[in-house]
Order: structure tokens, then sequence, then C-alpha cells
């Protein structure tokens, strides 16, 4: 089991005391892509390295940090949450409503990542009671929250009209950084202490390295499953309250990349699929891979639909290479 990223990994020495020291570049592997992508680009296009597109890179980095670092808790437990985007997208259009028919105003911001919460408890406990697997009812629920979420809507983008509710995501409290990445930053400091330092964490490993071996050992484990997806909706509510504000307003297409953006970035930055390796100190550098490449891509005026094979062949590619430091089978549980 593997809680952190750890570059260098010690081998037991057979004949005595002292240990051989071996390296292991799986952990350094993300950050190498991520600065080949920035020479790459900065190469490729004149307006990448540049004081305005950098801003304006932080600022989409922010709702896809802050939505995969939920997530990051399911997946490193062996499971996979599927919804993530219709309850972004149900939430948001819930806190555009919200916003013009109520006197909440910034309170809307803690009332959509409760929201989302209890979509995602809601998940949680279907899954850990109801014995589906993870993908079955996360796949379900992809369609009911979506669903629900275009009914609010009635298929059409709806704005809000309360004033100074965007500068929440596009203000900048740090010159040059918008404060929706500023807010991912603190959400990806305040996961890694958990991940790291809390009960919380160290149970989503152990029960992503073997469940039957988590329940031997003590670990409440359905609880814990619960929880997580618990976290992974609370976030993904919080992404969606921050996402409105950055766009203005909530459309039916609000969350729509943000399925295969947010597992990508997962698996791109080092957490397996298969559970018990990773964690959300990882994540970051795979949401920068995943940004980075989209931002690069339409500047130098690739098609979405290359897009969208570029990052399907990232996917694989990631997976394959975190196949090879794994060798537990893959399952989604």
């Amino acid at each position: 089991m593997n809680t952190a990223v750890n570059p260098i990994r010690k081998s037991p020495n057979r004949a005595g005391g002292l240990r051989a020291v071996s390296f292991d570049a799986s952990g350094l592997l993300p950050v190498v892509v991520v600065l080949a992508l920035i020479a790459f680009f900065s190469v490729a296009t004149s307006s990448f390295w540049t004081l305005r597109n950098l801003t304006a890179l932080s600022g989409q980095t922010g709702t896809l940090l802050i939505v995969c670092l939920g997530s990051t808790f399911v997946v490193l437990m062996g499971s996979i949450d599927l919804s993530i985007g219709a309850i972004v997208l149900l939430v948001g259009a819930a806190t555009v409503q919200l916003l013009n028919a109520t006197p909440l105003g910034f309170a809307v911001v803690p009332a959509a990542a409760l929201a989302g919460a209890l979509l995602g408890v809601l998940n949680g406990a279907i899954y850990a009671y109801g014995r589906v697997p993870s993908f079955v009812v996360t796949l379900g629920s992809l369609s009911v929250f979506s669903g629900a979420g275009l009914l609010l809507l009635g298929g059409r983008a709806i704005q809000f009209n309360f004033d100074g509710f965007d500068a929440i995501a596009i203000g900048q409290w740090v010159p040059r950084l918008p404060n929706i990445a500023l807010f991912g930053l603190i959400a990806w400091a305040l996961t890694v202490v958990v991940s790291a330092r809390t009960r919380f964490g160290r149970y989503m490993f152990l029960i992503g390295g073997g469940e039957n071996i988590a329940r031997t050992a003590g670990v409440p484990v359905r609880p814990y499953k619960i929880a997580a997806f618990g976290v992974s909706g609370l976030l993904a509510g919080l992404g969606a309250a921050f996402a409105v504000a950055r766009l203005g307003a909530a459309g039916p297409s609000l969350g729509q990349d943000l399925l295969l953006n947010s597992l990508a970035a997962i698996v791109v930055g080092g957490t397996s699929l298969a559970g018990g390796v990773g964690g959300p100190q990882r994540t970051l550098l795979g949401v920068l891979i995943i940004s980075i490449l989209d931002d690069g891509l339409n500047l130098m005026g690739v098609s979405e639909y290359t897009q969208m094979i570029v990052k399907g062949l990232v996917v694989i590619a990631a997976v394959l290479v975190s196949r090879r430091g794994n060798t537990r089978a893959l399952i989604i549980k």
C-alpha cells in the first residue's frame, strides 16, 4: 500500500542490516509529462506562455481540480463515481434557481456543497448496503441526476441575477490568480492532509488495498464507503457553485466534460483504478496534464473531436503504465 509519492524505494537486504536503494520513476513520470507539455506548447504556439493565457488556464483548472479531489478518494478505495458531471449539472441548476428565487446570496455555496454531499451519500448508501457495484449505481444516478438537472433548467441556459457572485470565481484576491484556482489549491492542500494524517484517509488506502483485509483489521467498511462518496459529492457540489459563478449561468452542457476529464486526471496523476495506490497529492499533477493538454490543443486550433481522441489515448497509456507497477487485477467494485 502506497500512501505518498515516493520516488525512492528501498529493497530488503537479505544478507544483513543495510538496504539497497533503487530508484522508482513512476512517481516522477507525471512531473516529467507536465514539464514536457509546457515546453512543447511554448514552442508550438507563442500565445501559450503568456500571462493572460496562464491566468485563464489557472481559472479553467480550478473547477476540475476541486471536483477531482473528492472523486480521488472513491477511486483510491477501488470504486468509481460516474455521476460526478451529473451532480455538477444538478447542483449547478439548483444553485442558479436558488440565487434567482431566494435571498440566500453567498450562502448558496455551502448549500451547494451540502446538496452535493447528500447526492454522494445516496450513491454510497446504495453501493454499500445494496451490494451493487459502484459502476452500476453511479451509471444509473448519472442518468437520474442529469435528467433532474435538465428539468430544473427547462433544457436551456439560465443566468443568475445576484450581483457580485461571479467574484468568488473570477475575482483575484491574489494578483493574476483567479479565486477559483486559489480555492482549488486550498482544497488540494486540505485533502492531502486528510489523506495522509487522518483515519479516513488511511482507511481509503486500506480498503483499496484489500476490502477483506480491511474488514479483518476491524475497519467498518460500509460507513467509510458511504463517507468516500459523500466527500466526492460534496466537492462536486462545491465545484458546481464555483463553475456557475465563473460562467455566469448554468446550462445543459454544465459538467458535460467532467466525467472523462476527472477520471483522466486521476488516473494520469498516478492513482490506480485497482485501488490502494495514489491519492490527492498526485491528482494535482493529473489535473495539470489534462488542463495544459486542453489549453495547448485549443491554442493550436486542434478540433474538439481530435482532442477527445488524444485524451482517450492518454488515459489508456496511463492505465498501461500504472498496471506495470501494480500486479493486482483491475476490478471496479
